[in-house]
C-alpha cells in the first residue's frame, strides 16, 4: 500500500486503538497549524498526526488541521512566532527545512525555533553513497582519494548542508554540482556519471540508496539517530554503517557545531511543537496524546512505509538543543558558505 493510502485511512485504526482521554480544560475544536501547503508532505503528516492524537484528549474533539505558506515551512513558522496564542488551543507541525532555512540566515525568517516546546517528530535517516575506484573502498580513504567530491546537490539551503560540512568536517574536498533539486534528478547525474556521490535524506531513504546501488553507488557513512540523552546512535535502517562523528576527521570546533546542528535538523522530516510560553499543563496534555498517537496502528503503519520514525518529546528537544549555539555562529556558517561556494542566504 502507497504511503499516502496508508496515512489516508488511518483514522479507524486510531480510534479504535484509543484510549482513555486526558484531562482537557477546553470543550472546544484544537488547531495544528501546518507549515507548507495543502497535500503536500508536511500536509499529509499533519493530517494523519490530527486523526491519531485527536483520541488522546477527552471526547476525542477535532483537530483541525490549518496549512500555511510554501513547502520550506518559512511562512508558517513566521505565522506560529508571531501570531499563535499560547493559550494552548493550537500545536503545529513543520518541516525540518524550516530549520535549515534558520541556520543559514534567510533573510525571510522570523522565528526561533529554539524556544519552541517539543511534542513529537518524526526522524528520517541521512546516508553518503559514493561510486568506488578500483582499490579504493568506500571509506574515508576513498572519499579523500576522489578529491575534490563531485557531490550532488540541490543547494547550501538544504538537507545537502548537512553532507557538505561533515565532508568538510573529515577534509575532503568537494566540488558540489548544485541544482539537482530531488533524489530522481540526482540519482540521474549519478547514473550519467556527472557526480561521484549523492546524499539522500528524507522519507523513504533505504529505497532511494538501494535505487542508487543498482548505478553502482556503495554507503559510506550515515549522520546516525538522534538519542533522548542527546548522544547520536547508529542508524537501525543502515547496521554496521559508521556515522560522521565515528570517522573523526580534523575537525575545528566551528566546522563540528556546524555540523552538529545542520544534521540534527536534517535527520528531521517533520516536527510538531507548542509555541513559547504555552502553560505546562497544557504542554503535558499535547504531549501524553502525541505519545499515545505514536503507538496507534496506523501512525506507525504510515511512518513505517516511509522509513521514518516517530520519536517523543525528549527525544525532539535533544535534536533542538543542537541549534541552541548557531545564533552566535551564524556570521561565521554565511561567511564559510560564501567562500566556499559562492553561496548567499536568500
Amino acid at each position: 500500500m502507497k504511503r499516502r493510502q496508508l496515512m489516508r485511512g488511518m483514522a479507524a485504526l486510531c480510534v479504535a486503538a484509543s484510549g482513555p482521554g486526558l484531562a482537557w480544560a477546553d470543550d472546544g475544536p484544537l488547531t495544528l497549524l501546518v507549515a507548507g501547503p495543502d497535500g503536500a508532505q508536511t500536509s499529509r503528516w499533519g493530517n494523519a498526526c490530527a486523526l491519531a492524537m485527536s483520541a488522546g484528549f477527552p471526547g476525542s474533539p477535532m483537530i483541525v488541521t490549518q496549512p500555511v505558506g510554501g513547502l520550506d515551512g518559512v511562512t508558517g513558522a513566521n505565522r506560529l512566532d508571531a501570531l499563535v496564542v499560547p493559550d494552548g488551543t493550537t500545536a503545529a507541525i513543520l518541516p525540518g527545512a524550516a530549520l535549515i532555512a534558520w541556520l543559514t540566515g534567510d533573510s525571510r525568517v522570523h522565528f526561533d525555533p529554539t524556544r519552541w516546546v517539543p511534542l513529537m517528530a518524526g526522524g528520517g535517516s541521512g546516508v553518503l553513497v559514493m561510486r568506488t575506484q578500483a582499490g579504493m573502498g568506500a571509506n574515508l580513504a576513498g572519499l579523500r582519494a576522489m578529491s575534490p567530491l563531485r557531490l550532488a546537490a540541490d543547494q547550501p539551503q538544504s538537507n545537502d548542508l548537512a553532507a557538505l560540512l561533515a565532508l568538510a568536517r573529515l577534509g575532503v574536498a568537494t566540488a558540489p554540482v548544485f541544482g539537482l533539486r530531488d533524489i530522481d534528478a540526482k540519482t540521474k547525474a549519478f547514473a550519467a556519471g556527472d557526480v561521484d556521490a549523492v546524499f539522500v535524506s528524507g522519507e523513504g531513504v533505504p529505497a532511494d540508496v538501494g535505487a542508487l546501488a543498482a548505478n553502482g553507488a556503495v554507503p559510506v557513512f550515515s549522520l546516525g539517530v538522534q538519542l533522548g540523552d542527546g548522544t547520536v546512535g547508529p542508524d537501525p535502517l543502515f547496521p554496521g554503517l559508521p556515522d560522521v562523528i565515528a570517522l573523526n576527521g580534523n575537525a575545528t570546533p566551528f566546522l563540528d557545531a556546524a555540523y552538529q546542528a545542520a544534521a540534527a535538523a536534517a535527520r528531521l522530516d517533520f516536527v510538531m511543537v507548542l509555541p513559547k510560553l504555552t502553560d505546562p499543563d497544557a504542554v503535558a496534555a499535547w504531549r501524553q496524546a502525541a505519545d499515545a498517537a505514536m503507538g496507534m496502528p496506523g501512525l506507525s503503519a504510515a511512518a513505517s512505509a516511509s522509513a521514518v520514525t516517530l520519536q517523543p518529546a525528549a527525544v525532539l528537544s535533544a535534536a533542538m538543543s543542537a541549534l541552541n549555539g548557531v545564533p552566535t555562529d551564524q556570521p561565521d556558517l554565511q561567511a564559510y558558505l560564501a567562500k566556499s561556494f559562492g553561496w548567499q542566504p536568500g
